[in-house]
């Protein structure tokens, strides 16, 4: 157990790598490429295919986040060493992320409007929460500003998704896969980066 005592403010949600381990650190690098892959071919999976329903769609997210909410638990709870309140973050978001999947996954008979509307809130609320994690989980390794552009980008895409009005499912399968791309490659650089200094020093 490493000693939180010296921690204030957001230092309780940050993931550092300098006070993790070797195995956190693998943890976490390995969560971040996980959930990048999947951003990544989901986003080029829909502007591939923009031209599907938007029944596919729900489906397709859907299972992202479901996904994306058990790494999230699963992380937060097999990683050691890191702090209870990132710890706490996690699992909750992740809870948050596999309801919004289930909600998504369980509704594709709504009608096209409704479900389009559906879909609009779940993305954008998801990407919302997904770049406030992000954020508070910068720590001040260098990987930092990795973290701060994901945060930044989800952010940014989640309030898009939500204040455009009159969607179309092309325009909303274009914009989210696009998103998606983006988020994927730096969710990827991110694993790349996250704790790279401090593997260095070890070896």
């Amino acid at each position: 157990m490493t000693d939180q005592s010296h921690l204030s403010g957001w230092d309780v949600f940050r993931l550092n790598a300098p006070d993790l381990t070797r195995r956190a650190i693998t943890t976490v690098r390995a969560s971040f490429a996980l959930l990048g892959v999947l951003a990544l071919g989901l986003g080029i999976a829909l502007l591939a295919w923009p031209g599907k329903t938007i029944i596919a769609l729900a489906v397709i997210l859907g299972a992202y986040l479901l996904v994306e909410g058990v790494i999230r638990i699963v992380m937060a709870l097999v990683t050691p060493l890191i702090h209870a309140g990132s710890r706490l973050l996690s699992i909750l978001f992740g809870v948050l992320f596999i309801l919004g999947g289930v909600v998504m996954m369980r509704n594709p008979g709504l009608s096209g409007e409704t479900l389009l509307v559906v879909v609009a809130i779940i993305i954008g609320v998801a990407w919302i929460m997904e770049g406030v994690l992000a954020l508070l989980e910068s720590g001040s390794a260098q990987s930092r500003g990795w973290a701060i552009a994901f945060g930044i980008i989800s952010l940014l895409a989640g309030i898009i998704v939500l204040v455009t009005p009159a969607w179309s499912a092309v325009m909303l399968m274009v914009f989210t896969g696009a998103s998606m791309v983006v988020m994927g490659i730096v969710s990827l650089v991110r694993a790349f980066t996250f704790g790279r200094e401090v593997l260095r020093a070890q070896h």
